[in-house]
C-alpha cells in the first residue's frame, strides 16, 4: 500500500491562509508569520507558544479583580522594564526587528513588531487595545473607563494630546496640513485594522530591502503585500520594477501592465509605459 504525498502548503499558500477574512484576522500569527521568508525553518507554533508562556507569567501577576488601569500599570511593568523590550537604537533598519522570533528574542524591535506583541497581551489580560497608523510613528492605544492612553511602544512612554500634537507638526507641515486644511488630533489615533497593521509592517521591510538594493528580498514582501492587498495596484508596479532589477522580463512586464491598466491616472503613466516598451524591446 502506497501512501499519496503530503504537500506541504508555501510560506505565502499559509500567509493566504491568515489574511483571507478580516473576520477572523490572526493579527499575532500572520505577523509572525512574515519572518518564514527569512527563516524558512521557523516553527509558527513555537513563536505563539512563546508568547502564550508570557501571557501566562503576566497574568499570575494580576489579581482577578483588577481594574483596567491596574491591569495596564502591571503590563508596562512587565513588558518594557521586566522583560526589557524596547527600540532597537543601535540598528533601526535591520530586517529582524520585524521579524517576530527574533524580536522575542532579543527584546529588541521598531514600533510596529513591538506593538504587535504588546497588543496581543494587552488583549489576552482583558484590556481594549488597539494599534494606531500614526504617521511616522506606530503607536497603541487602550480605551480606560475614563478615558484613552496613548503609548509609544518603542520606549513605554505614555503620550500626552500636547506631545502628540508635538510629533505631528513635520508630518502636517510637509503634508500641508496646517491653517484651513488643520485635522483634528482625534482622526490621527483611529484603530488600525489587523490588516493595516501587517501591511504597514511589511511596508517597512520593503524600504529596508529596497534602499539596499536587495531585489529577491522586496519581491518576497511584494508577494506577501499583493496576497494581503490584491487591489494595490501600485504595489504591482514596485514589484514589477523589482523583477526588472533582478532581469526577470516577463515578470516585470506583466506586473507593470497590471499596473497600467488599474492607475490610469497616476502621475507616472507615461515613465511606467516606457520603461514597459523598454523592456519589450531588450526581449526581441
Amino acid at each position: 500500500m502506497t501512501s499519496l504525498p503530503i504537500n506541504a502548503p508555501t510560506p505565502l499558500d499559509y500567509f493566504r491562509m491568515l489574511v483571507q477574512s478580516d473576520e477572523h484576522f490572526p493579527l499575532l500569527e500572520a505577523a509572525a508569520s512574515i519572518a518564514q521568508d527569512e527563516y524558512p525553518d521557523l516553527d509558527l507554533q513555537t513563536v505563539l507558544g512563546d508568547v502564550d508562556q508570557l501571557l501566562a507569567r503576566l497574568k499570575r501577576r494580576i489579581p482577578a479583580d483588577a481594574a483596567a488601569l491596574q491591569r495596564l500599570r502591571t503590563l508596562n511593568q512587565f513588558f518594557f522594564r521586566d522583560l526589557s523590550f524596547g527600540g532597537n537604537v543601535n540598528d533601526y533598519c535591520d530586517p529582524d526587528n520585524s521579524y517576530l522570533n527574533v524580536v522575542l528574542r532579543t527584546r529588541r524591535g521598531i514600533q510596529i513588531s513591538l506593538a504587535v506583541l504588546w497588543i496581543e497581551l494587552a488583549q489576552g489580560i482583558g484590556l481594549h487595545a488597539r494599534g494606531v497608523c500614526f504617521p511616522g510613528h506606530f503607536m497603541v492605544k487602550v480605551n480606560l473607563p475614563k478615558g484613552q492612553v496613548v503609548i509609544d511602544p518603542f520606549t513605554g512612554q505614555s503620550l500626552s494630546r500636547e506631545e502628540l500634537s508635538e510629533r505631528l507638526e513635520p508630518y502636517k507641515r510637509r503634508s500641508g496640513l496646517i491653517d484651513e486644511f488643520e485635522v483634528p488630533l482625534g482622526l490621527y489615533l483611529q484603530a488600525a485594522p489587523p490588516r493595516d497593521i501587517i501591511a504597514r509592517m511589511l511596508r517597512n521591510l520593503k524600504e529596508i530591502h529596497r534602499a539596499q538594493e536587495d531585489w529577491q528580498r522586496v519581491i518576497a514582501v511584494q508577494n506577501r503585500l499583493l496576497v494581503l492587498l490584491p487591489d494595490a495596484w501600485a504595489e504591482y508596479r514596485d514589484r514589477g520594477l523589482a523583477h526588472a532589477e533582478q532581469g526577470h522580463s516577463e515578470q516585470a512586464v506583466g506586473d507593470l501592465e497590471t499596473y497600467l491598466v488599474h492607475a490610469q491616472d497616476a502621475l507616472d503613466i507615461d515613465a511606467i509605459a516606457d520603461r514597459v516598451a523598454n523592456l519589450r524591446r531588450a526581449k526581441q
